[in-house]
């Protein structure tokens, strides 16, 4: 699609996206439903940041209405996949002769995102690869996506979201978006990932090849295993090993690294044969400063200490509050839904009473907003942080995590929870 017509149906679509939140603002009932189906559909061929963007709120399960949820949710699973010709243009542009490197590169995508899709190959050594390939154009389309995308964010004025936080959010946001076409910065991830957990007999991560990899495709090892999504319904045995190891990895990335995994999409991780976690994407990965991960201790402590008033305080250490007024009643519901999931003993993630009431809290978390805000450099972690806890989730993992978390809160020099 041409630039002008691309950016025509952006427009649309977020104005028909301002005028459901209008009426919802207004006390009507938005049909969340259709209004999914248009941004799945529209959003699915233009592909791109906009499309990013929709998965990164998808994964916000416990704050959209739940049919929006869901419509943007197959955006993850089910998104259209560019043709075959027009991907072989952008590996001619990479490679040249197409048969001079690879023996047979399947036509038919192993997988499909935002930003690129993914195709196996043969090459004449024998070996199988996967060549992950940016969507032709998107380089020159980004920046005018984005503006775009500023303009729908700035419906969150109607929610008395200071223009100021919505600048921050977005330049946080462009930021990302820039990187993950960084195909060459992605591959130095990878191989800074393999280096560091050579020794951790329970992850997997693909083995790039550097001689393959160029500005707009990354070529690494095949690497074969079952789709995280694909095991809601696998036994339990592999479902907690699998839980137990993501779990472990996050807080080892948090905690000894200062870094974090920020896509954390379902697509972007396999089980093999083994029960090893298999982590194919490293288009996203960010820093943690210890200060702000020790700022978020503070609030996490605050929550299971179900204390409203030190939660106000760390909210404020954080940059999330702002204006008169602390909606004390409203931390107190969310720790008394939090905590439950930090008591003493295995906590079941699947025990769906948890989400339904955070859920349920979703409306007063939008009518304090011209008292909350998202802390404006911490909206990838926040977006990654719920993410791979909503893929816990599907696991159904049960996990202790007051064990996992009474030492670290320790170490924050902080007192372990009660």
């Amino acid at each position: 699609m041409r630039e002008r017509g691309r950016t025509r149906r952006l427009m649309g679509l977020g104005a028909r996206t301002g005028g459901a939140m209008l009426k919802t603002r207004l006390g009507g009932q938005a049909d969340w439903r259709a209004l999914g189906e248009a941004l799945f559909e529209g959003l699915s061929e233009l592909k791109g940041p906009a499309m990013k963007m929709a998965q990164v709120m998808s994964q916000w399960d416990d704050l959209l209405p739940a049919d929006l949820s869901e419509e943007l949710a197959r955006l993850q699973r089910q998104a259209e996949s560019m043709p075959w010709p027009r991907i072989r243009e952008a590996l001619v542009l990479q490679y040249g002769d197409l048969d001079a490197h690879f023996r047979q590169i399947e036509e038919r995508p192993f997988a499909s995102a935002s930003m690129g899709q993914v195709h196996k190959a043969l090459t004449y050594d024998g070996d199988t690869v996967v060549l992950k390939v940016q969507y032709p154009g998107l380089a020159e389309v980004l920046e005018s996506d984005l503006v775009q995308l500023k303009r729908i964010l700035r419906l969150g004025r109607w929610f008395k979201v200071p223009q100021a936080r919505l600048d921050a959010l977005f330049e946080e946001l462009a930021a990302g978006l820039r990187n993950e076409l960084d195909y060459q910065a992605e591959a130095r991830a990878l191989a800074r990932y393999r280096e560091r957990y050579a020794c951790e007999p329970r992850l997997v991560i693909p083995e790039p090849l550097p001689e393959l990899c160029g500005p707009h495709v990354l070529a690494m090892r095949f690497v074969d295993g079952t789709p995280l999504r694909e095991l809601e319904d696998a036994d339990d045995t592999t479902r907690q090993a699998v839980a137990q190891t993501l779990a472990d990895w996050i807080t080892r990335e948090l905690f000894t690294f200062c870094e974090l995994h920020a896509d954390p999409h379902a697509g972007n991780f396999a089980v093999d044969a083994r029960q090893r976690l298999i982590i194919y994407d490293f288009g996203a990965v960010i820093d943690v400063p210890h200060e702000r991960l020790t700022a978020m201790m503070g609030l996490l402590k605050a929550t299971l200490d179900q204390d409203p008033m030190a939660m106000d305080d760390a909210m404020m250490a954080l940059g999330g509050r702002q204006g008169q007024g602390a909606p004390l009643s409203l931390y107190r519901e969310a720790a008394e839904c939090v905590a439950p999931l930090f008591e003493p003993g295995e906590q079941d993630f699947g025990d769906v009473r948890v989400h339904r009431r955070l859920r349920e809290l979703s409306p007063k978390v939008w009518g304090a907003m011209d008292r909350l805000q998202p802390p404006a450099d911490t909206l990838l972690l926040s977006r990654a942080l719920n993410g791979h806890y909503w893929n816990l989730v599907r696991l159904k993992a049960r996990l202790d995590m007051h064990a996992r978390v009474a030492p670290l809160l320790d170490s924050a020099g902080l007192a372990s929870p009660r």
